[in-house]
C-alpha cells in the first residue's frame, strides 16, 4: 500500500503499510502518539498513547498506564482519510513516521489543512 500526504498544494507518496503520527498538545505540552495501518478499507488506528492528561484531553476509557504513559486501543472504523489542522499552535507540528524513512514534520506553521489517506491507483 501507499500513503498519500497532501500538504501545501503538494502530494507526497510514501510506500507504507503502517505509520506513526505524533504531536505535542498545544496547551498542556503533553505528547500524543498513534499507530496506524494503511488498508484497502482505509486508515485503521491500532493503538494510541498519551503521556499525561489535562485540559479536556483525558486518556480514553479502558486505557492502561504503562512506561510513563496511557495506552489505549481506539474503537473506530477504518477512516477514508485524516485531516490535520495546521494552526501553527501545535508545538513543532505533527510528526509522521514511516519505517526506514526520516520522519516528516507537518503543519508546524499555520496553513491549510493536511490530508493523509491511502493512495488509490487510477484504473483506465
Amino acid at each position: 500500500m501507499s500513503l498519500c500526504v497532501l500538504a501545501g498544494g503538494k502530494t507526497i507518496v510514501l510506500a507504507a503499510a503502517a505509520f506513526t503520527l505524533s504531536w505535542t498538545h498545544s496547551v498542556e505540552k503533553i505528547r500524543w502518539t498513534e499507530h496506524w495501518r494503511v488498508t484497502p478499507a482505509g486508515l485503521v488506528v491500532d493503538m494510541g498513547r498519551v503521556e499525561g492528561s489535562g485540559a479536556g484531553m483525558d486518556p480514553p476509557e479502558g486505557s492502561v498506564f504503562r512506561d510513563d504513559g496511557w495506552e489505549y486501543r481506539p474503537k473506530v472504523p477504518p477512516l477514508p482519510k485524516l485531516v490535520l489542522a495546521a494552526s501553527g499552535a501545535t508545538v513543532g507540528g505533527w510528526s509522521l513516521c514511516v519505517e526506514s524513512r526520516p520522519c516528516l514534520t507537518l503543519g508546524a506553521k499555520e496553513g491549510p489543512p493536511i490530508s493523509i489517506e491511502p493512495c488509490h491507483e487510477k484504473t483506465e
